[in-house]
């Protein structure tokens, strides 16, 4: 996404004759996004996105690459991984490992409506349904130990008061028992930028490459917490009912599900809260990183710990 990695016409020029594409029309890197490097491409026969993977090895993309051909079988939206000419949809680029992706029409809702969070809410129950029959699996890299872990890191740099919000999001962390909630395969980055829409309805899902097994529950959590909530930390209840009438419609959470919605609600605010310090105080070299403002997490965080109890 972020481009870490500059990419020369020849060298694209090259890779491309490994597909069944066409020539090389042109490129662009987008400039979003934290993980990996990504560019539109344009060929004689159609766009797509190339992405370079940072930090992710040969071992570890078989699951996402799969998971998306999976998904996309069974109907969800997604980009479908191309295959080269020797049927291989992993190869490498300058170094990396790399892949081409359909690139899917739509765009995204920075402001979704009701009716686009109720489509975004119905689109990951189908996706929980979709990856259930996966067979491959994936732990969650940003999971409660590494949550503990960057909590470490970060705190000797924030104030008083982050450190005792940083505090309260860890016990919350540790009391919501994710040993005994329903897990499944999960996007776990599904925000508002990663969804495309056609009108009101989901026309995309894109960027699985956080996707792992864990508490299905959690996955929702982090949805509700970048749809529903403004900048300024208030909950938008219009967005939030929508959505998760949406989604329990077509899932419905467990009694242990319910009972632990709150406190799931603040691990998955603590995980992104903690990947943007991390990010803003450890930054990473690259041509056009972006690397984003904590303080909106910092704001959903303190909702949550605050105890405005939310009902699912």
């Amino acid at each position: 996404m972020s481009v870490f990695t500059k990419v020369s016409h020849e060298a694209l020029t090259t890779f491309l004759q490994q597909y069944p594409l066409g020539a090389l029309i042109g490129f662009q890197g987008i400039g979003e996004g934290v993980e990996n490097t990504n560019y539109f491409v344009d060929t004689e026969d159609g766009r797509f996105v190339l992405t370079l993977f940072e930090r992710l090895d040969y071992d570890d993309l078989p699951f996402f690459l799969g998971l998306m051909a999976h998904c996309a079988d069974r109907g969800v939206p997604c980009p479908r991984p191309l295959q080269g000419h020797d049927g291989h949809v992993l190869r490498e680029l300058c170094g990396k490992p790399a892949a081409l992706v359909q690139r899917l029409r739509g765009s995204s809702a920075l402001t979704p409506n009701v009716a686009q969070c109720h489509s975004a809410g119905q689109s990951l129950a189908q996706l929980h349904a979709a990856a259930h029959s996966f067979s491959i699996k994936a732990v969650n890299t940003r999971g409660r130990e590494w949550r503990a872990d960057t909590a470490a890191q970060v705190r000797p740099h924030l104030d008083d008061g982050g450190i005792a919000l940083l505090d309260a999001a860890l016990a919350a962390d540790s009391a919501v028992g994710w040993e005994r909630l329903p897990c499944g395969v999960i996007h776990a980055d599904l925000f508002r930028d990663n969804v495309l829409f056609s009108g009101e309805e989901v026309s995309g899902i894109i960027d699985f490459y956080y996707a792992c097994n864990d508490a299905l529950i959690f996955d929702l959590a982090v949805m509700v917490n970048d749809w529903c909530f403004e900048q300024d930390g208030r909950l938008n209840r219009a967005r939030y009912q929508a959505l998760t009438e949406a989604y329990c419609a077509l899932r419905e959470p467990t009694s242990g599900e319910r009972a632990a919605w709150g406190a799931v609600l603040c691990a998955g605010a603590l995980r992104f809260w903690l990947s943007r310090l991390f990010d803003w105080y450890f930054p990473r070299d690259g041509d056009l990183v972006h690397v984003k403002e904590p303080s909106p997490y910092e704001r959903i965080l303190r909702y949550h710990v605050d105890h405005h109890a939310l009902s699912l």
